[in-house]
């Protein structure tokens, strides 16, 4: 087991630890607000997040239930989600801190999925936080694969303005790292706080998806 990983275990227990403190002061309202995930509400976003909740064995028999397909495993989770009450979602969220199939096998992607999440949940309520810099700089350098950023980002330089991080070549789109994150895993809401001569085409892509 070598030092990065452990450190992307603790930025991973960290981001979830974060979210379930601000998930306690959240109003009924708040938890039935919608997310920047179309169609999902709070609740349903932190529903989706209990897959680290799940006995692996379990999780690998609802994946193949659901033909593989991310969407029907999904909807499955916020079916289920919608049966338990705030307090049940907020006790199941929390006993998944520190722990999970996810966090322990492909922690970089679990960092970015409870980040985004985090995020998506966060922007809309207009309850900005501080992100830590060294979570944003892992997922810029090691984005989620599912979420196919290459198509998006194809053709564009990408430098945030808070840290030392960029890449691609071509427009340039500059920003804070957490929006440039968000912009590039497909949330058109980050994009007003990015500017350069590549943020139209970023934004004509995200409105074509």
């Amino acid at each position: 087991m070598n030092d990065g990983t452990v450190s992307t275990r603790s930025m991973v227990a960290r981001e979830r630890r974060e979210l379930a403190d601000l998930l306690r002061t959240l109003s009924p309202e708040q938890w039935t607000a919608e997310s920047l995930c179309a169609g999902w509400q709070v609740r349903d976003v932190v529903a989706h997040l209990l897959y680290e909740a799940t006995n692996p064995l379990t999780y690998l028999w609802e994946t193949v239930r659901a033909g593989g397909s991310p969407d029907r495993l999904n909807a499955l989770y916020i079916r289920r989600g919608r049966d338990l009450t705030t307090p049940e979602l907020l006790t199941a969220f929390e006993t998944t801190i520190g722990r999970g199939t996810a966090a322990r096998s492909a922690p970089r992607i679990a960092l970015a999925d409870t980040l985004i999440h985090h995020q998506d949940i966060r922007r809309p309520l207009g309850l900005t936080r501080r992100v830590p810099a060294q979570h944003v700089s892992t997922i810029l350098r090691h984005p989620d694969p599912f979420l196919r950023t290459s198509r998006r980002t194809r053709g564009l330089r990408f430098t945030a303005t808070d840290m030392d991080w960029h890449q691609g070549a071509g427009p340039q789109v500059q920003g804070p790292g957490e929006a440039l994150v968000m912009a590039i895993a497909g949330r058109p809401a980050a994009l007003a706080d990015l500017h350069g001569d590549g943020v139209d085409l970023l934004c004509a892509r995200l409105k074509g998806e």
